[in-house]
Protein backbone atom coordinates (compact mmCIF):
# COMPACT_ATOMS: atom_id res chain seq x y z
CA UNK A 1 0.00 0.00 0.00
CA UNK A 2 1.64 3.31 -0.49
CA UNK A 3 2.27 6.29 1.96
CA UNK A 4 -1.15 7.72 2.13
CA UNK A 5 0.29 10.22 4.73
CA UNK A 6 2.76 11.44 2.45
CA UNK A 7 0.92 11.25 -0.81
CA UNK A 8 -2.80 11.59 0.32
CA UNK A 9 -5.36 10.64 -2.05
CA UNK A 10 -9.26 10.92 -2.57
CA UNK A 11 -10.08 9.13 0.62
CA UNK A 12 -8.29 11.04 2.68
CA UNK A 13 -6.75 11.57 5.69
CA UNK A 14 -9.31 13.58 6.59
CA UNK A 15 -7.33 14.45 10.02
CA UNK A 16 -3.80 14.41 11.06
CA UNK A 17 -3.88 14.87 14.93
CA UNK A 18 -0.01 14.84 17.58
CA UNK A 19 -0.67 14.83 21.03
CA UNK A 20 2.24 15.76 23.36
CA UNK A 21 2.38 16.10 26.81
CA UNK A 22 6.24 15.84 28.27
CA UNK A 23 5.45 16.65 31.71
CA UNK A 24 4.22 12.51 32.00
CA UNK A 25 6.05 11.70 28.74
CA UNK A 26 2.65 11.28 26.30
CA UNK A 27 3.45 11.33 22.65
CA UNK A 28 0.93 10.28 20.44
CA UNK A 29 -0.96 10.86 16.89
CA UNK A 30 -4.60 9.87 15.59
CA UNK A 31 -5.39 9.31 11.84
CA UNK A 32 -8.94 9.67 10.96
CA UNK A 33 -8.83 8.71 7.72
CA UNK A 34 -12.21 8.97 5.91
CA UNK A 35 -15.57 9.60 7.85
CA UNK A 36 -17.78 9.20 4.96
CA UNK A 37 -19.47 5.47 6.17
CA UNK A 38 -20.23 7.49 9.82
CA UNK A 39 -17.61 7.82 12.63
CA UNK A 40 -14.33 6.45 12.76
CA UNK A 41 -13.38 3.01 14.53
CA UNK A 42 -9.81 1.56 14.77
CA UNK A 43 -7.54 0.79 18.10
CA UNK A 44 -5.11 2.38 19.97
CA UNK A 45 -1.56 0.73 19.01
CA UNK A 46 1.07 1.15 21.69
CA UNK A 47 4.79 0.82 21.15
CA UNK A 48 7.86 2.14 21.09
CA UNK A 49 9.23 2.14 17.73
CA UNK A 50 5.35 3.44 15.65
CA UNK A 51 5.07 6.43 13.45
CA UNK A 52 2.68 8.61 12.19
CA UNK A 53 3.48 6.83 8.35
CA UNK A 54 2.39 3.53 9.81
CA UNK A 55 -0.43 4.80 12.09
CA UNK A 56 -1.93 6.69 8.69
CA UNK A 57 -1.19 3.18 6.92
CA UNK A 58 -3.11 1.47 9.92
CA UNK A 59 -6.16 3.86 9.29
CA UNK A 60 -6.07 3.76 5.43
CA UNK A 61 -6.56 -0.30 6.39
CA UNK A 62 -9.73 0.70 8.77
CA UNK A 63 -11.50 2.73 6.36
CA UNK A 64 -11.47 -0.76 3.53
CA UNK A 65 -11.77 -2.81 6.28
CA UNK A 66 -15.31 -1.35 7.71
CA UNK A 67 -16.48 -0.52 3.94
CA UNK A 68 -15.99 -4.26 3.55
CA UNK A 69 -17.60 -5.36 6.22
CA UNK A 70 -20.35 -3.45 5.27
CA UNK A 71 -20.25 -1.32 8.61
CA UNK A 72 -21.08 2.36 9.36
CA UNK A 73 -18.20 3.25 10.02
CA UNK A 74 -14.96 4.83 8.98
CA UNK A 75 -11.26 4.46 8.99
CA UNK A 76 -9.05 5.48 11.77
CA UNK A 77 -5.81 4.87 14.19
CA UNK A 78 -4.32 6.41 17.27
CA UNK A 79 -0.67 5.09 18.25
CA UNK A 80 1.01 6.06 21.55
CA UNK A 81 4.40 6.09 21.50
CA UNK A 82 6.04 4.13 24.66
CA UNK A 83 6.64 0.28 25.73
CA UNK A 84 3.25 -1.54 26.59
CA UNK A 85 4.91 -3.47 29.06
CA UNK A 86 5.26 -0.04 31.28
CA UNK A 87 4.47 0.10 35.47
CA UNK A 88 0.61 -0.43 35.20
CA UNK A 89 -0.02 3.05 36.88
CA UNK A 90 2.84 4.89 34.62
CA UNK A 91 0.45 3.53 31.21
CA UNK A 92 -2.86 4.09 32.75
CA UNK A 93 -1.39 7.58 33.17
CA UNK A 94 -0.54 7.55 29.27
CA UNK A 95 -4.04 6.56 28.39
CA UNK A 96 -5.94 8.54 30.61
CA UNK A 97 -3.76 11.56 29.12
CA UNK A 98 -4.31 10.59 25.40
CA UNK A 99 -8.47 10.25 25.98
CA UNK A 100 -8.51 13.50 27.55
CA UNK A 101 -6.40 15.30 24.84
CA UNK A 102 -8.53 13.47 22.06
CA UNK A 103 -12.05 14.19 23.86
CA UNK A 104 -13.01 16.86 20.93
CA UNK A 105 -11.73 14.69 18.23
CA UNK A 106 -15.99 13.35 17.74
CA UNK A 107 -15.48 11.67 14.59
CA UNK A 108 -12.92 9.03 16.26
CA UNK A 109 -13.81 6.09 19.11
CA UNK A 110 -11.32 4.51 20.57
CA UNK A 111 -10.87 0.62 20.35
CA UNK A 112 -8.02 -1.67 21.64
CA UNK A 113 -5.22 -2.75 19.28
CA UNK A 114 -2.10 -4.13 19.80
CA UNK A 115 -0.32 -3.20 23.18
CA UNK A 116 -3.71 -2.38 24.73
CA UNK A 117 -6.45 -4.39 26.23
CA UNK A 118 -9.96 -4.28 27.62
CA UNK A 119 -8.60 -2.88 30.94
CA UNK A 120 -7.43 0.37 28.96
CA UNK A 121 -10.39 0.86 27.04
CA UNK A 122 -11.86 1.03 30.53
CA UNK A 123 -9.94 3.82 31.32
CA UNK A 124 -10.70 5.81 27.81
CA UNK A 125 -14.37 5.10 29.21
CA UNK A 126 -14.05 6.79 32.70
CA UNK A 127 -12.53 9.72 30.90
CA UNK A 128 -14.45 10.66 27.62
CA UNK A 129 -17.07 7.44 27.37
CA UNK A 130 -15.97 7.53 23.17
CA UNK A 131 -14.81 3.47 23.15
CA UNK A 132 -15.84 0.26 22.02
CA UNK A 133 -13.87 -3.08 23.02
CA UNK A 134 -15.01 -2.84 27.11
CA UNK A 135 -14.74 -5.19 29.72
CA UNK A 136 -17.70 -7.23 30.06
CA UNK A 137 -18.92 -5.78 33.69
CA UNK A 138 -19.19 -2.29 32.61
CA UNK A 139 -21.16 -3.56 29.42
CA UNK A 140 -18.89 -4.00 26.51
CA UNK A 141 -17.74 -7.40 24.70
CA UNK A 142 -14.13 -7.83 25.25
CA UNK A 143 -13.23 -8.51 21.57
CA UNK A 144 -9.52 -10.13 22.93
CA UNK A 145 -10.95 -12.20 25.71
CA UNK A 146 -13.55 -14.31 22.96
CA UNK A 147 -11.35 -14.06 20.67
CA UNK A 148 -13.55 -12.52 18.03
CA UNK A 149 -10.71 -12.02 15.27
CA UNK A 150 -9.21 -15.70 15.57
CA UNK A 151 -13.11 -16.62 15.23
CA UNK A 152 -13.09 -14.76 12.56
CA UNK A 153 -10.18 -15.74 10.85
CA UNK A 154 -10.89 -19.60 11.31
CA UNK A 155 -13.44 -19.07 9.06
CA UNK A 156 -12.03 -17.47 6.51
CA UNK A 157 -9.24 -19.79 6.53
CA UNK A 158 -11.86 -22.10 5.74
CA UNK A 159 -13.31 -20.97 3.08
CA UNK A 160 -10.20 -20.09 1.87
CA UNK A 161 -9.03 -24.03 1.78
CA UNK A 162 -12.11 -24.88 -0.02
CA UNK A 163 -11.45 -22.43 -2.94
CA UNK A 164 -8.16 -24.24 -3.38
CA UNK A 165 -9.17 -27.68 -2.62
CA UNK A 166 -7.09 -27.94 0.64
CA UNK A 167 -8.62 -30.46 3.74
CA UNK A 168 -8.15 -28.16 6.60
CA UNK A 169 -8.33 -31.78 8.98
CA UNK A 170 -4.94 -32.47 9.57
CA UNK A 171 -3.34 -28.81 7.74
CA UNK A 172 -0.03 -27.80 9.20
CA UNK A 173 -0.52 -24.12 10.91
CA UNK A 174 1.88 -21.57 11.52
CA UNK A 175 1.60 -18.84 13.17
CA UNK A 176 3.44 -15.59 13.44
CA UNK A 177 2.49 -13.94 17.25
CA UNK A 178 0.92 -15.54 19.79
CA UNK A 179 -1.03 -12.59 21.37
CA UNK A 180 -4.97 -12.15 21.11
CA UNK A 181 -4.98 -12.53 17.61
CA UNK A 182 -2.67 -15.52 17.07
CA UNK A 183 -3.32 -18.09 19.92
CA UNK A 184 -7.41 -17.17 19.37
CA UNK A 185 -7.16 -18.52 15.36
CA UNK A 186 -4.74 -21.43 16.80
CA UNK A 187 -7.58 -22.32 18.86
CA UNK A 188 -11.02 -21.77 16.64
CA UNK A 189 -8.71 -23.69 13.55
CA UNK A 190 -7.70 -26.65 16.10
CA UNK A 191 -11.60 -27.24 16.22
CA UNK A 192 -11.60 -27.59 12.43
CA UNK A 193 -8.62 -30.43 12.55
CA UNK A 194 -5.86 -28.08 11.88
CA UNK A 195 -2.67 -28.64 13.42
CA UNK A 196 -0.31 -25.98 14.93
CA UNK A 197 3.22 -26.69 14.48
CA UNK A 198 4.83 -23.87 15.23
CA UNK A 199 4.20 -20.40 16.37
CA UNK A 200 6.34 -17.03 17.71
CA UNK A 201 6.45 -14.28 19.62
CA UNK A 202 9.22 -11.26 20.50
CA UNK A 203 11.43 -13.97 22.57
CA UNK A 204 11.52 -16.25 20.15
CA UNK A 205 9.82 -19.26 17.79
CA UNK A 206 8.60 -23.10 19.03
CA UNK A 207 8.22 -25.67 16.67
CA UNK A 208 7.43 -28.93 16.53
CA UNK A 209 6.38 -31.44 13.38
CA UNK A 210 3.96 -33.30 15.08
CA UNK A 211 2.06 -30.65 16.51
CA UNK A 212 2.47 -28.38 19.27
CA UNK A 213 0.31 -28.53 22.62
CA UNK A 214 -1.88 -25.39 22.51
CA UNK A 215 -3.38 -25.70 25.54
CA UNK A 216 0.25 -25.56 27.43
CA UNK A 217 0.96 -22.52 25.23
CA UNK A 218 -2.35 -20.83 26.26
CA UNK A 219 -1.34 -21.25 29.55
CA UNK A 220 1.69 -19.96 29.18
CA UNK A 221 0.58 -16.90 27.98
CA UNK A 222 -1.94 -16.44 30.57
CA UNK A 223 0.95 -16.60 33.37
CA UNK A 224 2.81 -13.29 30.89
CA UNK A 225 5.61 -16.19 29.71
CA UNK A 226 6.92 -17.26 26.12
CA UNK A 227 5.97 -19.72 23.92
CA UNK A 228 9.68 -21.12 23.78
CA UNK A 229 8.98 -22.01 27.45
CA UNK A 230 7.00 -24.71 26.35
CA UNK A 231 7.72 -28.33 26.57
CA UNK A 232 5.97 -29.34 23.62
CA UNK A 233 8.82 -28.30 20.78
CA UNK A 234 11.84 -26.86 19.60
CA UNK A 235 13.11 -23.63 20.43
CA UNK A 236 14.05 -21.64 16.89
CA UNK A 237 15.43 -17.83 16.36
CA UNK A 238 12.15 -15.75 16.62
CA UNK A 239 12.53 -14.55 12.42
CA UNK A 240 13.17 -18.89 11.81
CA UNK A 241 9.06 -18.91 11.73
CA UNK A 242 9.28 -17.42 8.32
CA UNK A 243 11.32 -20.95 7.49
CA UNK A 244 8.90 -23.32 8.91
CA UNK A 245 7.01 -25.43 6.03
CA UNK A 246 3.07 -25.25 6.08
CA UNK A 247 -0.36 -25.35 4.57
CA UNK A 248 -1.64 -21.97 6.23
CA UNK A 249 0.40 -19.58 7.42
CA UNK A 250 -1.31 -16.61 9.25
CA UNK A 251 1.07 -13.44 10.37
CA UNK A 252 -0.73 -11.91 13.40
CA UNK A 253 1.95 -9.25 14.80
CA UNK A 254 3.21 -6.21 13.28
CA UNK A 255 3.66 -4.92 10.14
CA UNK A 256 5.61 -5.43 7.05
CA UNK A 257 6.81 -8.78 8.15
CA UNK A 258 7.04 -10.35 4.60
CA UNK A 259 8.63 -7.92 2.07
CA UNK A 260 10.80 -8.44 -0.76
CA UNK A 261 13.35 -9.39 0.74
CA UNK A 262 12.52 -12.36 2.58
CA UNK A 263 8.91 -13.37 0.75
CA UNK A 264 10.90 -16.25 -1.10
CA UNK A 265 11.45 -18.40 2.40
CA UNK A 266 7.51 -18.57 2.74
CA UNK A 267 6.55 -22.30 2.32
CA UNK A 268 2.91 -22.35 1.85
CA UNK A 269 -0.03 -22.96 0.56
CA UNK A 270 -2.39 -20.18 1.97
CA UNK A 271 -1.82 -17.28 3.84
CA UNK A 272 -4.47 -15.89 6.02
CA UNK A 273 -3.31 -12.22 7.03
CA UNK A 274 -4.25 -12.01 11.06
CA UNK A 275 -2.31 -8.89 11.20
CA UNK A 276 -2.88 -5.79 9.75
CA UNK A 277 -0.52 -4.66 6.85
CA UNK A 278 1.65 -7.58 7.34
CA UNK A 279 2.75 -8.18 4.14
CA UNK A 280 3.76 -5.85 1.61
CA UNK A 281 1.92 -5.76 -1.95
CA UNK A 282 5.09 -6.41 -4.10
CA UNK A 283 5.63 -9.65 -1.66
CA UNK A 284 1.76 -10.00 -2.36
CA UNK A 285 2.03 -10.27 -5.99
CA UNK A 286 4.77 -12.62 -5.98
CA UNK A 287 3.32 -15.32 -3.61
CA UNK A 288 0.41 -14.72 -5.75
CA UNK A 289 2.57 -15.76 -9.01
CA UNK A 290 4.01 -18.52 -6.65
CA UNK A 291 0.62 -20.33 -6.47
CA UNK A 292 0.10 -19.08 -2.76
CA UNK A 293 -3.64 -17.69 -2.23
CA UNK A 294 -3.09 -14.77 0.10
CA UNK A 295 -6.36 -13.64 1.85
CA UNK A 296 -5.55 -9.25 2.77
CA UNK A 297 -5.26 -8.39 6.06
CA UNK A 298 -8.73 -6.06 6.01
CA UNK A 299 -10.65 -8.92 4.84
CA UNK A 300 -9.59 -11.83 6.69
CA UNK A 301 -8.91 -10.13 9.98
CA UNK A 302 -12.52 -7.77 10.27
CA UNK A 303 -13.57 -9.98 12.98
CA UNK A 304 -12.20 -7.66 16.06
CA UNK A 305 -14.11 -4.30 14.34
CA UNK A 306 -17.32 -6.33 13.78
CA UNK A 307 -16.97 -7.30 17.38
CA UNK A 308 -16.62 -3.38 18.22
CA UNK A 309 -19.62 -2.01 16.34
CA UNK A 310 -21.97 -4.76 17.23
CA UNK A 311 -21.11 -3.87 20.99
CA UNK A 312 -21.46 -0.34 19.82
CA UNK A 313 -25.25 -0.85 18.88
CA UNK A 314 -25.85 -1.83 22.55
CA UNK A 315 -26.14 -5.84 21.11
CA UNK A 316 -24.71 -9.42 22.58
CA UNK A 317 -21.41 -11.45 22.26
CA UNK A 318 -23.80 -14.03 20.64
CA UNK A 319 -24.91 -11.66 18.29
CA UNK A 320 -21.87 -11.01 17.50
CA UNK A 321 -20.17 -14.00 16.63
CA UNK A 322 -23.06 -14.91 14.25
CA UNK A 323 -22.36 -11.29 12.09
CA UNK A 324 -18.82 -12.16 11.93
CA UNK A 325 -19.29 -15.48 11.00
CA UNK A 326 -21.74 -14.68 8.18
CA UNK A 327 -19.97 -11.55 7.07
CA UNK A 328 -16.69 -12.56 6.57
CA UNK A 329 -17.80 -16.19 4.90
CA UNK A 330 -19.84 -13.74 2.17
CA UNK A 331 -17.12 -11.44 1.64
CA UNK A 332 -13.53 -14.28 1.61
CA UNK A 333 -16.58 -15.97 -1.10
CA UNK A 334 -17.05 -12.59 -3.04
CA UNK A 335 -13.12 -11.48 -3.01
CA UNK A 336 -12.00 -14.82 -4.03
CA UNK A 337 -14.94 -15.32 -6.94
CA UNK A 338 -13.65 -11.51 -8.06
CA UNK A 339 -9.82 -12.66 -8.08
CA UNK A 340 -11.02 -15.80 -10.58
CA UNK A 341 -12.76 -13.77 -12.50
CA UNK A 342 -11.04 -10.77 -13.26
CA UNK A 343 -7.55 -12.43 -12.43
CA UNK A 344 -6.20 -10.08 -10.58
CA UNK A 345 -4.96 -10.24 -7.13
CA UNK A 346 -7.71 -10.87 -4.33
CA UNK A 347 -6.13 -7.92 -2.46
CA UNK A 348 -7.01 -5.53 -5.50
CA UNK A 349 -10.59 -7.08 -6.34
CA UNK A 350 -11.16 -6.43 -2.25
CA UNK A 351 -9.68 -2.87 -2.20
CA UNK A 352 -11.80 -2.39 -5.59
CA UNK A 353 -14.95 -3.34 -3.83
CA UNK A 354 -14.90 -1.49 -0.05
CA UNK A 355 -13.28 1.75 -2.19
CA UNK A 356 -16.60 1.54 -4.75
CA UNK A 357 -18.73 1.50 -1.27
CA UNK A 358 -16.48 4.34 0.32
CA UNK A 359 -17.27 6.54 -2.98
CA UNK A 360 -20.79 5.87 -3.33
CA UNK A 361 -21.14 7.50 0.58
CA UNK A 362 -18.48 10.49 -0.30
CA UNK A 363 -21.28 11.22 -3.32
CA UNK A 364 -24.07 11.70 -0.63
CA UNK A 365 -22.03 14.29 1.05
CA UNK A 366 -21.41 18.02 0.56
CA UNK A 367 -17.74 17.84 1.02
CA UNK A 368 -16.58 14.68 0.30
CA UNK A 369 -14.67 13.36 3.33
CA UNK A 370 -16.77 14.38 5.86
Amino acid sequence: MEDVFSQGDELGPLKVIHVQEPSIGLKATLVIDNVALGPSVGGVRMAADVSTVECARLARAMTLKNAAAGLNHGGGKAVLYGDPKMPLDKKEQLIRGMACALREAEQYIFAPDMGTDEECMAWVKDEIGRVVGLPCEIGGIPLDQVGATGWGLSHVTEIAAKHIGMELDGARLVVQGFGAVGKNTARFLKEKGVVLVATADSKGTIYNENGLDIAELLELKKEGKSVIESKSGKVLEAEKIIDVECDVWVPAARPDIITEKNMQRLKTRLVVEGANIPITYGAEKYLHEKGILCIPDFIANAGGVICAATEYQGKCEKEAFVAIEEKLRANSSLVLEKSSQEKVLPRDAAVAFAVQRVKKAMGYKRWGLF
